[in-house]
C-alpha cells in the first residue's frame, strides 16, 4: 500500500528527472530546482568514491559534520560500537559539503521552503544520504518545521550495523526510501568482502559512470569480461546468501542498511523497513538475476520510475487472481506479485516468512502511550514526597535548602533522606523506560510533541535533576570524571531539554510573563551544576599565577555572576537559591571577599605579591 501511494505522487518522476540532469552534467557537485513550495537537491552519481582508496569497505567514525555533532539523543557507552561510515563516500561528501550547506541555509531559511527533496543515484545517492543527515541535524538544532525526505535509486550501503541504530533511534528512519530495482547489484556490493575485486570494481564503476551521463559513452569504457562478472555476481550472492542464515551459519556483515527500502520490479513495487527483512528481500531478488542483467539493471531505474503510475492501475485491475479473503494474507500476496518473484517457486516461501516478520508484533504504539500513562500515575506519588520533602528542607532553620541538604547527607541520614534517593532512582528508571520505548518505536510518532509528556517531564527535570548534581557532587564523582554538565548529565534531561524547546517553537511563544514572586522550581535544572563549577573557578583563580589564564577564570566567573543575577531580578530560582548557607550564597560571599582582596592587589601590587601564591594577606 505504501508503495502504490508513493508510486501515485509525483516523487519519483521528478526527483529522477533531476537525478538523470545532474548525471549528465558531472562538472557539477548537484543541481536544484523548486516546484512550488518544496526544493528537489540532486546529487550527481558520476564520482568515484572508492577510486583513490584501495580498500572499498573501510570505515571511519561519524561524530560531527561541519562542526555540528550529529545524533543529539544518543551518548554512545563504552560497549557500544561507534557510529562509522564508508571512508570513501564520507571523503566525497566533505569535499562538496561547503557549497551544500551554503545552498541549504539559503533554501531553508526562504519562508516559501516547506520540503526538502534530496536526491541521487548511485553514489549520488549516498551522498544525498549523508547530507540529508547534516540537514536533519542542523534542523533540528534550530527547531525548523521544515520537511526533509532523501530518495535514493541503486545507492550503496554506507555504514554500520551502529549508524543504522542511531538513525532508527532519531526517529529519522522515514525520512529515507532507498528505491533498489530487483537485480541492480550495487546497492548489494557491500555486503561481500570484495577488496581483491577492485581493479573490476573501478572499471565497472567507470563503465556505469560514462553510461550516467550519455549511452554512447559507455560503449567507451573498458568493458568487463563475462567471466569477471560472473565472479562478481557469485561473490554478492554466495556472502548474502551466508548472511540470511540463522544462527551460527549466519556471516558478519559490515554494512547495514537503514530506512526504507522501496524495492521495484517489472511488476510493482514494494516497502521494507526492517534491516533483516531488506537484506533477506536483497537476497531473494538477486537470485532471481544474472551477472550481466545485475550490471545493467543500475541504468535502467529511469524505465521502473515511468512504468510505477501506470503499473499502480495495472496492478488494481490484473492482480487479483488467487488473492486472499483475508486483508493480511492478501497484503502478502500482493507484496510477493509487486516484488517479481511470483514466479519462483523457491523464492515464494522464503520472501512470504521474511515479510511476515516486518509485522509489528505486540501491543500499537497507541496502546502502549495508554499503558504507559497508567504507569505515570502510579510513579506520581514518589514525585509528590519529594515536593514534599524540598518543602520540608525550605522549612529548617539551618537555611541550607533543598539542594544543599540532599548534597551533605551521609550514611547516617535519616529514613526521610534514604526514602527521597529511592524515589530520584525509581523515576529514572520510568523516565529512561519512556525513552527506550520511544527509540524503538513502541510509541505514537508524535509522542514527543504531546503536551502532557512535554509538560511532565519538564516538571520532573526541574525537581529531580537537582538532587541528581547532589548527589554527583556529594560523592565527589566530579574529582574522577570532570564536572556534571560535560561528564556526568544523564541523557533523559538532554532529551527533555528538547522536547520543552521544540514545544516552545511549536506553539510559537515562549513563557515570559513578568514574575511577581520567585519560582516554585528553579527554571535552569542544571542551575546548582552551574555553580559547583563557578566554585571551582574561584578556587583556581586563588592558585593560578599565569596571567592569561586568570583573565579567563575570572570571564567565566563574572559571566555566571551575570547569569545569576538576571535569573535572581527575574525571580527565575526558588527562593532556597537564597538562603543564607546555600551554596549559591556561599559563594557570592567568597567571590565579594576575592574581589576586595583583587582590588587591593591591584592597588598596592608590590605590597600583595604574594597574593597569587596562596600566601595570607593582612
Amino acid at each position: 500500500m505504501l508503495a502504490s501511494f508513493v508510486s501515485s505522487t509525483p516523487l519519483l518522476s521528478d526527483s529522477w528527472r533531476l537525478c538523470t540532469q545532474a548525471n549528465a552534467t558531472p562538472f557539477l557537485t548537484f543541481v536544484t530546482e523548486r516546484v512550488g513550495a518544496s526544493v528537489y537537491v540532486a546529487f550527481s552519481g558520476v564520482h568515484m568514491a572508492g577510486e583513490s582508496d584501495p580498500n572499498w569497505r573501510n570505515l571511519t567514525p561519524l561524530y560531527s559534520i561541519g562542526g555540528l555533532p550529529l545524533f543529539s539523543s544518543r551518548r554512545s557507552k563504552e560497549w557500544e560500537e561507534p557510529v562509522m561510515v564508508h571512508a570513501g563516500i564520507l571523503n566525497l561528501f566533505f569535499s562538496l559539503f561547503n557549497s551544500f550547506q551554503n545552498q541549504m541555509l539559503e533554501i531553508v531559511g526562504n519562508k516559501d521552503t516547506k520540503s526538502v527533496v534530496i536526491t541521487g543515484h548511485s553514489i549520488g545517492g549516498a551522498t544525498a544520504s549523508l547530507c540529508t543527515l547534516w540537514l536533519l541535524s542542523y534542523l533540528q538544532s534550530i527547531s525548523s518545521s521544515v520537511s526533509i525526505l532523501c530518495i535514493t535509486y541503486g545507492a550503496p550501503l554506507i555504514g554500520n550495523e551502529s549508524f543504522s541504530q542511531t538513525i532508527f533511534k532519531e526517529r529519522w528512519g522515514g525520512n529515507f526510501c532507498h528505491v533498489v530495482s530487483k537485480h541492480d547489484i550495487m546497492p548489494r556490493l557491500l555486503f561481500a568482502p570484495i577488496t581483491s575485486l577492485s581493479t573490476q570494481l573501478n572499471s565497472l564503476l567507470q563503465f556505469w559512470h560514462l553510461s550516467m551521463t550519455s549511452p554512447d559513452f559507455g560503449k567507451l569504457a573498458n568493458q568487463i569480461s563475462e567471466k569477471e562478472k560472473d565472479k562478481l555476481f557469485t561473490a554478492v550472492m554466495d556472502y548474502l546468501e551466508a548472511a540470511t542464515q540463522d544462527g551460527e551459519k549466519s556471516a558478519p556483515i559490515l554494512f547495514h542498511p537503514f530506512g526504507s527500502y522501496f524495492f521495484v520490479s517489472e511488476e510493482g513495487a514494494v516497502c521494507v523497513d526492517s534491516p533483516s527483512a531488506i537484506i533477506k528481500m536483497m537476497h531473494l531478488m538477486l537470485a532471481t538475476s544474472s551477472p550481466a542483467s545485475s550490471i545493467e539493471d543500475h541504468l535502467k531505474y529511469g524505465d521502473y520510475v515511468n512504468k510505477m503510475s501506470a503499473q499502480t492501475l495495472y496492478q488494481s485491475n490484473s492482480m487479483q487472481k488467487n488473492i486472499p479473503d483475508s486483508s493480511y494474507e492478501a497484503g502478502l500476496e500482493l507484496a510477493i506479485q509487486s516484488s517479481g518473484i511470483a514466479n519462483q517457486e523457491p523464492a515464494i516461501t522464503s520472501a512470504k516468512e521474511c515479510l511476515k516478520t516486518t509485522r509489528r508484533m505486540g501491543p500499537s504504539p497507541t496502546l502502549n502511550a495508554a499503558s504507559l500513562a497508567v504507569s505515570l500515575s502510579k510513579v506520581v506519588p514518589y514525585r509528590a514526597q519529594i515536593e514534599w520533602y524540598k518543602t520540608w528542607c525550605d522549612e529548617q532553620d539551618d537555611q541550607m535548602g533543598y539542594y544543599d541538604s540532599f548534597k551533605s547527607r551521609d550514611s547516617s541520614s535519616s529514613k526521610r533522606d534514604m526514602k527521597i534517593n529511592i524515589n530520584r532512582c525509581k523515576l529514572a528508571r520510568f523516565w529512561n523506560n519512556v525513552i527506550d520505548m520511544l527509540e524503538r518505536g513502541e510509541l505514537p510518532h508524535d509522542f514527543d510533541k504531546r503536551a502532557k509528556w512535554v509538560n511532565t517531564s519538564h516538571f520532573y527535570k526541574l525537581l529531580v535533576e537537582p538532587l541528581d548534581i547532589a548527589e554527583y557532587y556529594g560523592k565527589g564523582m566530579h574529582r574522577t570524571k570532570g564536572h556534571y554538565m560535560q561528564h556526568g548529565r544523564e541523557r533523559r534531561y538532554e532529551i527533555f531539554d528538547r522536547w520543552w524547546k521544540d514545544k516552545t517553537v511549536t506553539t510559537g511563544r515562549e513563557e515570559n510573563k513578568e514574575r511577581s514572586k520567585f519560582a516554585s522550581l528553579t527554571q535552569d535544572s542544571c542551575f546548582w551544576a552551574r555553580v559547583e563549577e563557578a566554585r571551582d573557578w574561584l578556587n583556581c583563580v586563588r592558585s593560578e599565577r599565569d596571567t592569561n589564564k586568570l583573565a579567563l577564570l575570572w570571564d567565566k566567573i563574572e559571566n555566571f555572576e551575570k547569569y545569576a543575577i538576571d535569573l535572581i531580578e527575574n525571580k527565575e530560582v526558588s527562593g532556597d537559591v537564597l538562603f543564607k548557607n546555600s551554596s549559591y550564597s556561599i559563594w557570592v560571599e567568597d567571590l565579594r571577599e576575592l574581589k576586595q582582596l583583587k582590588a587591593k592587589v591591584q592597588r598596592f601590587p608590590r605590597q600583595f605579591t604574594g597574593f597569587l601564591d596562596g600566601e595570607v594577606v593582612p
